[in-house]
């Protein structure tokens, strides 16, 4: 139990120093610490750590697909035409459809879930990451470009840095359409605070059911706190480079 407590803090601590380096906003950083202590206080701790565990890699995944694609579409407004009907059709669909195809080709558990929320959360990095290439100043890649610098140059050290703002706030939506997706995934198995919330209205238990919903919706603060947190830092950051 002690040993429990003692990882409990290590997690805490962790978050806090993220919040700190995100921010350098000492109140963010008690608010952040205290919103995970009263996760653990509704003793939904481990819960917690599963979901947190697969929106984290549903975001990492969401982030390895949907950065390079909206870099692709960015550059060509062919295939810009092609892929944003598709787009379209992702955030169209209910969210609950998604677990459809993913349970029938992977059964029950984690791997459906992560597959069925990214598919759900990655179009707005997509079309964010789009949006922030296009709108860095043309005379600055020409620049580039004048000084003898190639495509890749010109994208890794130029584009991405100036879009970073926007690429940013493209994962912070895409962090919390993961949140909400990993909390529907505990239909098809995926544990986590969901679980509670589902067992909380399959035995009419209404408390169990808002203490989980709050759990929800304290992760949600955290996370969203944090993203947009290091979205005005980056925006900051390229308003002092001009």
């Amino acid at each position: 139990m002690e040993w429990l407590w003692v990882q409990e803090l290590q997690i805490i601590a962790l978050i806090m120093l993220i919040a700190y380096s995100a921010s350098r906003k000492i109140g963010l950083v008690i608010a952040m610490g205290v919103a995970m202590y009263v996760i653990g206080a509704f003793d939904l701790w481990d819960q917690a750590m599963q979901t947190i565990a697969i929106m984290l890699v549903s975001i990492l995944i969401s982030v390895v697909i949907g950065v390079p694609v909206g870099v692709i579409i960015a550059r060509s407004n062919r295939t810009r035409s092609v892929v944003n009907p598709v787009l379209d059709l992702m955030q169209t669909i209910p969210s609950f459809v998604y677990l459809i195809p993913a349970v029938m080709l992977f059964g029950l558990g984690k791997v459906p879930a992560i597959i069925a929320t990214v598919i759900y959360a990655v179009p707005p990095l997509i079309r964010l990451t789009d949006l922030g290439i296009r709108q860095v100043d043309g005379e600055v890649t020409e620049a580039g470009r004048a000084f003898g610098a190639t495509r890749f140059q010109i994208l890794k050290d130029v584009q991405l840095p100036l879009a970073m703002p926007s690429i940013m706030q493209g994962i912070n939506q895409t962090t919390m359409m993961a949140l909400a997706m990993v909390v529907i995934a505990s239909m098809i198995g995926a544990r986590g605070v969901g679980e509670t919330v589902l067992l909380g209205l399959q035995r009419n238990d209404p408390g169990r059911g808002l203490l989980g919903g709050l759990a929800i919706v304290v992760l949600a603060i955290v996370f969203d706190r944090i993203t947009q947190a290091y979205g005005a830092r980056m925006q900051s950051y390229r308003t002092a480079g001009h």
